[in-house]
């Protein structure tokens, strides 16, 4: 379980190294396990391996809180959230997986998908691929490969250690530079077949976290990145309001009708996103521990107040910075670094605006328009 003032104090410590992230570009491996002393990386391990499994809404709720301190490294830490995906190992590779412990940092790289060779064993696996975000910090790394016949033409996961992998730092980004997303880079290692995966495929162990919707959590883990970076633009809006006047003697910020309206436009957006944002996450995981399967339409709102977090976090950060006059000019401010942050969350594929026409198509009865919608 957490403790609380544990948590706190790791939040603490990340306001004060925040700035070092970002200058390296990557969080460290001693940071990653401050993280995991919080549970961060076992809340999605199967309880069944020594797992703390934590229902999607309170996952989302400490990822946003520590993206309302740094963006980069709530980024990371959502992936605390992808062992979801390897619970659709053979349950022996997860038995193996986890024999040191249920707290595991895995980074991915799925794209672009590399072709690999099939072995007798499984795959030779040699290639590069880009954004594996935390990777510097992670325990196991997954890189892409093409579907093929066992996997229903859906591509594969393969897993790899860290000394099987080069990493190359090649990240230079408006927004998330702490996130350490370099490329993945493979050269001629064979991966068995049962060190494979599907993203989002059957699960082999039977636990509730198992049957909440994979890809929609997937999405919901980055959105809420976004709302925190937004809560922390906020917050800035409002302590500088009291007391900045600008260059020219005019009023503080505060005493400025346009600035007070604006803020609360952006308090009420990110207010009500968030609200049908979490009322879902509830909702969906209520329906599953019931023992009910989540509906195509559940997975369709789940992705489409995902992909609504995102731009309106993104919005209301891009409103502070126009209602703040000539200060965010400078590429040191912190409504400039964080509207780089709040960029990139919407800017994934899973959060774009392909989702919407996917989701409307699913929740009017047909066929959803995007590969890989559930």
């Amino acid at each position: 379980m957490e403790n609380t003032a544990t948590f706190d104090g790791v939040l603490a410590e990340l306001a004060e190294r925040r700035s070092e992230f970002g200058e390296q570009r990557f969080v460290p491996k001693d940071f990653i396990a401050r993280l995991k002393q919080v549970g961060i990386y076992r809340a999605a391990t199967p309880a069944k391996f020594g797992g703390e499994p934590l229902p999607p809404a309170e996952f989302l709720d400490r990822i946003e809180r520590i993206s309302a301190v740094d963006g980069s490294t709530g980024w990371v830490a959502s992936f605390g959230s992808a062992l979801v995906y390897l619970a659709a190992l053979p349950v022996e590779t997860q038995a193996e997986l986890y024999q040191d412990g249920p707290d595991v940092a895995f980074a991915g790289a799925l794209f672009p998908v590399q072709p690999a060779a099939p072995t007798d064993r499984g795959f030779l696996v040699d290639g590069r691929w880009k954004f594996a975000s935390g990777c510097m910090g992670a325990d196991l790394l997954g890189v892409g490969l093409p579907g093929d016949a066992d996997s229903g033409g859906k591509p594969r996961t393969a897993l790899l250690r860290p000394d099987q992998v080069e990493i190359v730092q090649e990240w230079d980004v408006v927004g998330m530079r702490g996130t350490g997303s370099f490329d993945l880079a493979v050269h001629g290692v064979e991966v068995p077949r049962e060190w494979t995966f599907i993203r989002g495929g059957t699960p082999t162990v039977d636990e509730p976290l198992y049957r909440y919707p994979t890809i929609a959590y997937a999405a919901q883990v980055l959105a809420v990145v976004g709302a925190g970076v937004a809560r922390a633009a906020l917050d800035h809006a409002v302590r500088t309001g009291a007391g900045y006047a600008g260059v020219t003697g005019a009023p503080k910020l505060a005493d400025r009708a346009y600035y007070r309206t604006g803020v609360a436009r952006a308090e009420a957006a990110l207010g009500s996103a968030r609200a049908w944002f979490y009322e879902l996450s509830h909702q969906v995981w209520d329906r599953v521990l019931a023992g009910d399967e989540a509906t195509d339409a559940d997975n369709a709102r789940l992705r489409l107040a995902s992909a609504h977090l995102a731009k309106t976090a993104s919005d209301v950060v891009d409103l502070l910075v126009e209602l703040s006059g000539t200060a965010p000019i400078h590429t040191a401010h912190p409504l400039r670094v964080l509207q780089g942050d709040a960029l990139v969350p919407k800017q994934h594929a899973f959060l774009g605006p392909a989702i919407h026409d996917a989701a409307g198509a699913v929740l009017m009865g047909l066929p959803p328009t995007t590969p890989g919608f559930r």
